[in-house]
């Protein structure tokens, strides 16, 4: 079956970090914003860790942004709502400051470029565990903007997270393809590599793998960039 539709990772994949670095600095600097609002910081930062196995577990029964703050109204109480304004503006003011432990390759700019000129349907598939606003910035820390793409998968809009196959599953139901008929790129072999389950092509970016579980990578597509093109053009 012909492939319609790219799905493309972010963090690791179009946009190159060190999952570890990059989520330390952000736990870093938002618990000492939180800190500042006379929160105990190390705690929240916990808690916000927490809040991300609750998206991670969600069934579908309710978008993860509102699994989120479900959770932390059983921490905090109905006060923590008062908050959201005071995260926002740090999202406005301090997020952007996190790109300085990211890279940036131009060839995910190519890349990006090369579908959309073969007539293919483009989604970011990133774990929709952040808010729209946290994606759109790591989006154009890549190089890249959120006009590149059809779909983008945010906390907001969508409630199930990776490695849910469902997760995978509504992407396909919003576009109106068979999973069959798309190729998923990441370069976490868990949360990414599943897609292959469905039916999906898939093809492993080796550039920032990560592969908690050890597994024999050969049995999946992969290499660099150069090589995702390649393949690209193979299965067209």
């Amino acid at each position: 079956m012909k492939i319609k539709a790219i799905l493309f990772d972010l963090d690791g994949t179009l946009l190159p970090m060190d999952q570890d670095i990059f989520i330390g600095d952000y736990m870093r600097r938002l618990g000492a914003r939180m800190q500042s609002l006379g929160y105990d910081g190390k705690e929240f930062v916990k808690n916000i860790l927490k809040g991300t196995y609750v998206m991670i577990g969600n069934n579908g029964s309710q978008t993860n942004e509102k699994a989120f703050w479900e959770f932390f109204e059983s921490i905090y109480g109905d006060k923590i709502y008062e908050e959201q304004g005071h995260l926002e503006a740090f999202y406005a003011q301090e997020f952007d400051k996190i790109s300085a432990v990211c890279g940036n390759t131009p060839k995910a700019r190519a890349t990006i470029d090369k579908v959309k000129s073969m007539g293919l349907r483009v989604v970011l598939a990133t774990n929709p565990i952040f808010p729209a606003v946290a994606t759109r910035a790591r989006i154009g820390w890549a190089g890249l903007c959120p006009e590149d793409f059809e779909l983008i998968t945010t906390y907001e809009n969508i409630s199930f997270s990776k490695p849910n196959p469902e997760y995978y599953i509504e992407i396909t139901r919003r576009l109106g393809v068979a999973p069959e008929e798309c190729l998923m790129v990441g370069n976490d072999v868990s949360d990414d590599m599943v897609a292959q389950s469905l039916g999906m092509e898939v093809f492993l970016l080796t550039d920032n793998l990560i592969n908690k579980d050890g597994e024999d990578i050969s049995k999946y597509p992969n290499g660099d960039f150069d090589c995702l093109n390649a393949y690209i053009d193979r299965i067209q």
